[in-house]
């Protein structure tokens, strides 16, 4: 279980401070799939990023399962995230000159993992995302959903139990972003994943049980229930 307590964040423009958070407060269970929404610069990214344990808050505490990303050592912070936390970016952010195989591989790396395991590992991982005939093609050789199957694949493959996702959809067509969706939600019930999406897209919003919407550092979250339901919100 993720829980966000008064989490601020500052940043210093020349000799502006920019609050990008202010005073969240949010509890993510486990197994739950939330997502994050929000005008550009309303600080979506910045909350998808302390709870990633990519950046650290100003003030505040973002606890999982009890350890607090905000005050950890760098050293076990890592570990933290490469055992436990996968991360898709809007980017793909593959390694252009890695196969598929070579580039799912990268995750197992920092975990000690042996080759003979991560080649089979990684196999694996790219057959549950529809790659298994895709696995000796660099990026350039494939389609940008193809890429992204490669990110999801990347993130998975070490059996994490949080899967983030920042705008995993954006430079996708909408045909194509419908599949990568579908998938994602596939791979987030069949894992039981706590899954946490950030996105500017409101028909993806839409398809979501819980929102939580951001604007100037401040959420409102919104429990949308089944589809077709009416939201309901509960906080700001």
């Amino acid at each position: 279980m993720y829980r966000l307590t008064g989490v601020t964040k500052r940043y210093t423009r020349g000799k502006e401070t920019v609050e990008a958070l202010r005073g969240v407060d949010l509890t993510i269970a486990d197994g739950d799939q939330l997502v994050i929404q929000g005008p550009t610069g309303g600080g979506k990214s910045t909350l998808l990023q302390m709870i990633g344990g990519l950046d650290r808050p100003s003030a505040g505490s973002v606890e999982l399962d009890g350890v607090d990303l905000a005050t950890i050592g760098e050293a076990r912070l890592t570990r933290l995230r490469a055992e436990k936390i996968g991360i898709i970016f809007q980017a793909f952010n593959l390694i252009p000159t890695l196969t598929a195989q070579e580039n799912v591989e990268t995750a197992l790396v920092p975990l000690g993992v042996a080759p003979a395991e991560r080649r089979a590992r990684a196999a694996e991982a790219l057959r549950s995302v529809g790659l298994e005939e895709r696995l000796s093609h660099v990026p350039s050789e494939m389609s940008g959903g193809q890429q992204q199957r490669v990110a999801i694949a990347r993130a998975l493959v070490k059996n994490p139990r949080v899967l983030l996702a920042d705008e995993p959809t954006g430079n996708l067509d909408e045909g194509t972003r419908d599949d990568i969706m579908a998938l994602l939600e596939g791979l987030w019930r069949e894992h039981g994943l706590t899954f946490v999406l950030v996105t500017h897209d409101s028909s993806i919003a839409r398809r979501a049980p819980r929102v939580a919407t951001i604007r100037g550092g401040r959420i409102t979250l919104t429990e949308q229930g089944a589809a077709g339901q009416e939201p309901q919100r509960i906080g700001a």
